[in-house]
């Protein structure tokens, strides 16, 4: 446990005493600017002060020093997680004093360019396009209504974006140029379709011809983003007027969901999903070559494994990614245009069942954001939701060598009439990895792109599950309980149980002893201005731990 140090009492003394057995609030945010602002402390504390034991407990709030300068916020570490209210402050000539995103950024900035010894100029004008980012949903969000599906209205409640990323809502050009497109602010659009004259298609993609308006012989149609198109006007110039495309013009509306790239069509209940050349959140999203093979690879060996995994949990689904279509004219232009299909998640879940998004239980937005303090006893509906989201996961990985993703945007959890969770639906095949697997019959780059060694599958699995998902949504079940302590006791028990029944190895026995988590480094690789899939990991406590669990960001 951290102490209170000699810095944190003089804190504590300006004039704000901690009132005993205060607990931390755990309030939304109630503006981009405070969002922000919490976005970016969450990040350094877990990257930055905290390892470097630079926090401080002093009830109601969190100290923690940043390039020399001691700041403060309401809340602290619940779980593995961190929750905030209120604006932070810093302590200036003995008066504490309020701080905004913009002076944030700028301490990161320094106490990130004296670490790494490596500047980064794009860094503030990232923070501060994320606020902007999230100023502009909000709006733009007001004067919207939210779609009927409920579970497309989940899919579009992640206002605020990822807890722990110092930019979760920046991505590329203006707000002008995205909004129409942003699922935050309840968009639908028609997709534009081209005709291609030569196309590469791999699976299942018979979908895609219902969808599309009527194509001449010689081609085959081909839904497009439509910002995507605006985005590789000048590359489709030439193919356009050579006829090597042909311009079929729009389908039906189409809505997006919360990765904003994956769209879904409501008349023919499936997913499409659509490269951006754009980056959002941290990266440039785009469908590798490699990444639209591996999805129909990945599709033919799940089968069985979702198949065995449904006989031992009953309550576990999945969303096939059968098949993808892209323009055979250069890589620059088959990744850009590739698309992949999508199972959409009405057609798995069982009648009566509605799906919503994990992330949504989490977002303070939208009907999913009240599910749980609806629950007639939230810590009962927490104890089925663990043990529909983690022994599935872990049985992938430790029976089948098969790393899911199933962090907050990757999981639908299924609810039936009364809001019990009953089902869970594991998707987007994209960060799924094999290990120990026999790829030799597959091209070197997509068999590289779906393999992971054992201690690098293990971290994804255990950042994913138990950090990044269950984490934040233990964070929200511990706002309506009494018995807090019980939230965690709960996750132990399912692992304990899942353990007593298919073994417990070495990881996971460490992981139930208490072994420090790993948690991702977004603050890092994007400082580092690096790939996402370059991210390393700090470690965090454990709050599975049987002793009290350090306090997050740290370890």
């Amino acid at each position: 446990m951290l102490s209170v140090t000699p810095a944190a009492e003089a804190a504590t003394a300006a004039g704000h005493p901690a009132p005993a057995g205060h607990a931390a609030p755990a309030d939304h945010p109630a503006s981009a600017e405070i969002a922000t602002a919490h976005a970016l402390l969450r990040c350094c504390v877990r990257e930055l002060a905290g390892p470097r034991g630079q926090v401080w407990p002093a009830e109601p709030y969190l100290l923690l020093r940043l390039a020399g300068t001691l700041l403060r916020v309401r809340g602290g570490p619940v779980g593995c997680s961190l929750r905030f209210s209120g604006a932070p402050d810093e302590l200036r000539d003995g008066v504490w004093r309020p701080v905004g995103s913009e002076r944030l950024a700028e301490l990161a900035e320094a106490e990130l360019t004296a670490v790494t010894g490596v500047p980064n100029g794009e860094f503030a004008g990232q923070v501060a396009a994320g606020r902007a980012a999230i100023e502009a949903i909000l709006a733009a969000r007001a004067g919207a209504a939210p779609p009927p599906d409920r579970w497309l209205e989940s899919e579009q409640s992640l206002v605020y974006g990822h807890a722990f990323h110092p930019t979760p809502k920046a991505r590329g050009g203006a707000p002008g140029a995205w909004l129409e497109y942003a699922p935050e602010a309840h968009a639908s659009f028609p997709l534009r379709f081209l005709g291609v004259r030569d196309c590469v298609i791999g699976g299942d993609t018979g979908v895609i011809d219902s969808l599309a308006p009527p194509c001449p012989p010689g081609h085959t149609p081909l839904p497009v983003h439509p910002w995507q198109a605006s985005l590789l006007a000048a590359e489709l110039a030439g193919p356009l007027s050579d006829g090597r495309l042909i311009d079929l013009g729009h389908g039906s509306p189409v809505v997006p969901t919360s990765s904003v790239r994956t769209v879904y069509d409501p008349a023919a209940g499936v997913c499409l999903k659509f490269s951006l050349d754009v980056r959002i959140t941290n990266c440039v999203r785009k469908n590798a070559w490699y990444e639209l093979a591996g999805a129909v690879e990945l599709t033919d060996r799940l089968g069985p494994v979702f198949d065995a995994l449904a006989a031992d949990f009953p309550g576990a689904r999945w969303l096939r990614e059968p098949g993808y279509r892209a323009p055979d004219l250069g890589t620059r232009l088959l990744e850009g245009l590739g698309v992949i299909v999508r199972e959409g998640p009405w057609g798995v879940v069982s009648p009566g069942v509605t799906p919503v998004l994990a992330g949504a239980l989490t977002s303070g937005h939208g009907r999913a954001a009240a599910v749980i303090g609806s629950a007639p006893d939230p810590l009962e509906w927490w104890a089925a939701y663990v043990s529909l989201v983690a022994p599935p996961v872990l049985h992938a990985y430790l029976a089948h060598g098969v790393v899911l993703e199933p962090h907050l945007q990757n999981v639908l959890v299924g609810l039936d009439s009364g809001g019990h969770p009953v089902e869970a639906v594991f998707r987007d095949l994209e960060g799924t990895k094999l290990v120990g697997h026999d790829l030799s019959g597959l091209p070197e780059g997509v068999a590289r792109s779906l393999t992971y060694n054992a201690e690098r599958g293990w971290s994804r699995v255990v950042y994913c599950l138990v950090v990044n998902h269950l984490g934040e949504v233990a964070a929200e079940v511990s706002r309506h309980v009494r018995d807090q302590g019980r939230v965690w006791a709960v996750v132990r028990e399912c692992l304990a149980s899942y353990a007593d029944e298919f073994g417990c190895p070495l990881p996971l026995a460490d992981l139930l002893a208490g072994a420090p988590l790993p948690a991702k480094a977004n603050l890092g690789v994007r400082w580092a201005r690096d790939a996402d899939r370059a991210a390393g990991y700090v470690p965090v406590g454990n709050p599975l731990a049987a002793s009290s669990p350090l306090p997050a960001g740290t370890a």
